[in-house]
């Protein structure tokens, strides 16, 4: 089984931040388990893009792309479910 290496924009990092002390730690380590399994249970293909994914933390959201040839899954967006879709 191969191992993505996970990248995490700018954008998120900064999203990431602003999370409540225990929602980061789980959301951070979301991130290191998509880069054994990007597609874990539960997970969903999002219809308004060709190439974005969603997982669920709770009541967060963590949108990422997943590049299959060249083994990265990208963090794009980290956020509440009211207001990660906007």
């Amino acid at each position: 089984m191969a191992v993505y290496r996970v990248v995490v924009t700018p954008a998120a990092e900064r999203q990431l931040a602003k999370l409540p002390g225990l929602a980061r730690e789980m959301v951070a380590a979301a991130f290191v388990a998509l880069g054994a399994n990007p597609r874990p249970a539960g997970c969903v293909k999002l219809s308004a893009a060709d190439d974005l994914w969603r997982i669920r933390v709770r009541q967060y959201r963590v949108t990422y792309q997943i590049l299959d040839a060249e083994l990265i899954v990208t963090i794009v967006k980290v956020g509440d479910r009211k207001d990660v879709y906007r």
